[in-house]
């Protein structure tokens, strides 16, 4: 790659790396493994970059996220690590406390979702995409997308029931 595609791919990594990075950490649910992840995406992307430079560039990369880490499910099942260095981020006025029993039983339940039912609903409720936009990513229909929405939050209520009563308990307080 010359000095000017070079140079071109950075400045795209510095403006929209982060976001690829919640993306990566959406998919994958832990820091390292969404670096992990993120990198060897962006040296694949590099490589590419003169071809995919020219249309929607981050488009590709974040598909190219969801068909690594489905390759990455695919292949060795890893033993995942949990990261606890770092206190997750909490709403200003929210006592977190109350919260982190119920992050860790659906952070719990959404490490043992199958990987495509994981990816939807990361597409879905994370990145707000239509179902239209998640059955290209996914290579799949519109049908399909509807349907594993469905399974894999039927699943998450089976593995975690204690968010249902969670947001029981807050729509009450809301009345």
């Amino acid at each position: 790659m010359d000095a000017d595609l070079e140079a071109e791919f950075s400045e795209f990594v510095g403006a929209r790396s982060h976001a690829l990075f919640r993306t990566a950490l959406a998919l994958t649910g832990h820091r390292q493994q969404a670096e992990d992840l993120l990198q060897t995406v962006l040296i694949k992307g590099a490589r590419h970059w003169p071809r995919i430079r020219s249309g929607a560039p981050e488009a590709y990369l974040r598909t190219a996220l969801y068909r690594q880490q489905t390759s990455w499910w695919r292949g060795l099942r890893r033993h995942r690590e949990v990261s606890t260095d770092e206190v997750p981020e909490t709403a200003v006025g929210v006592d977190p406390t109350a919260t982190v029993d119920l992050h860790l039983a659906l952070r719990q339940a959404l490490r043992r979702l199958a990987p495509k039912h994981r990816a939807v609903l990361a597409l879905r409720y994370f990145e707000d995409r239509p179902d239209v936009e998640i059955a290209e990513i996914l290579g799949c229909t519109e049908s399909t997308v509807r349907s594993q929405a469905a399974r894999a939050l039927a699943r998450l209520r089976e593995l975690a029931p204690e968010l249902a009563m969670a947001d029981a308990t807050k729509q009450e307080v809301r009345r």
